[in-house]
């Protein structure tokens, strides 16, 4: 049976994605995505636009979220945390 050919990424989906990889499972979420983009590009990154592509790259199943623990800063609301699945480890190679 043949390998799965990994999804191509669009521009933004793979800063996304890089940013996620290096924030680790428990520091990536929307804020810290857009920082980390903003830090390493010098681009304005909206916190919107991140949202709307991490649905997109957990519609293609190249990511999953779970909720971290609540936090006090956030009203005892918790952060929805980023991971990147072997599928989007795989998309990244294949574009980079």
């Amino acid at each position: 049976m043949a390998k799965p050919t990994p999804q191509s990424l669009a521009e933004f989906e793979l800063l996304v994605l890089l940013a996620a990889l290096r924030l680790g499972p428990d520091e990536a979420y929307t804020v810290s995505i857009a920082d980390h983009i903003e830090a390493k590009t010098g681009r304005s990154v909206r916190r919107a636009n991140v949202y709307t592509t991490l649905q997109r790259l957990e519609a293609k199943r190249l990511v999953t979220t779970r909720l971290g623990d609540a936090r006090a800063e956030r009203g005892g609301k918790p952060r929805r945390l980023v991971v990147v699945r072997p599928a989007g480890l795989a998309a990244v190679r294949a574009t980079a």
